[in-house]
């Protein structure tokens, strides 16, 4: 689970909730019907209305990746990969490489690999791993303009509940307790829609923009790392390319966790 999403939500929940409190107003206010109605509902069908159904059927994994935490290869997993890789590729060939293969689930660095394998060019290869990534990302970025677009339309549709509980308000000027509610129930609305846009719909659509371009860095890393391979690379130098996509610390660490894997291995 990804902690930062969790304690992200719960944070603003209880900002909220206290504010209302000491400010004087019960949080109870924002179970408003109406209010709720128009801003989530109202959120949900400007949805449908701006993208096609093929994309919305990918909400749920959205969501799922927002609160998941990423348990893909890091970059330092990668770098310790292709420097045992080198080494065995100089020792004994890159068709030996094949047998590794076969333990990585990363399809990714596994189709590379395998045209390394089969011996095609370093441009070939290159070509190939680039338009995987940019199709990837292209597929990131529909999944991010949805929250994006929710993150829009969801405060102009607050301002759209407070005009619909202002006209509430007016028509029932003779009774001082529903003209109280009914701007109250405008405000709430407004609130909601703020809320919801700013604390949610923005930050899961910059989350999910992040991992995307997280995953991309990491991609960008097997890339290099395989036509390191290809080229016939020394450890060291890959390494060194590497590990240029890594601060100072983190290269330290993985050198130190070569260091101890040797030892345990002599």
């Amino acid at each position: 689970m990804d902690k930062a999403s969790v304690i992200g939500v719960i944070l603003a929940i209880i900002a909220i909730g206290v504010g209302m409190s000491l400010k004087g107003v019960s949080p109870v206010a924002l179970l408003n019907p109406a209010a709720l109605l128009i801003i989530f509902l109202g959120t949900i069908a400007s949805i449908c209305i701006a993208f096609p159904l093929s994309t919305l059927k990918k909400v749920p994994t959205l969501f799922k990746i927002i609160f998941k935490e990423d348990k893909s290869e890091t970059i330092q997993e990668v770098i310790t990969t292709f420097t045992a890789w080198s080494e065995i590729s100089r020792r004994e060939g890159v068709l030996s490489l094949e047998s590794q293969l076969n333990e990585t689930d990363d399809t990714f660095l596994y189709s590379g690999m395998q045209l390394v394998v089969d011996g095609q060019s370093p441009d070939f290869i290159r070509d190939v791993m680039l338009e995987k990534v940019e199709a990837m990302q292209e597929r990131h970025q529909k999944g991010i303009s949805i929250f994006t677009q929710a993150g829009t339309y969801a405060p102009t549709l607050g301002v759209l509940g407070a005009v619909i509980g202002l006209i509430a308000a007016l028509g029932n000027m003779a009774d001082t307790e529903a003209l109280g509610h009914a701007i109250s129930a405008a405000f709430i609305a407004t609130l909601l829609g703020i809320f919801s846009g700013y604390v949610l719909w923005h930050p899961f659509a910059n989350k999910l923009r992040e991992k995307s371009k997280n995953e991309a860095q990491v991609k960008q890393v097997m890339i290099e790392g395989i036509l390191s391979i290809a080229n016939g690379e020394s450890p060291q130098i890959i390494k060194d390319k590497l590990g240029s996509y890594l601060s100072p610390k983190e290269l330290l660490k993985v050198s130190q966790e070569e260091t101890n894997a040797q030892k345990e291995t002599a």
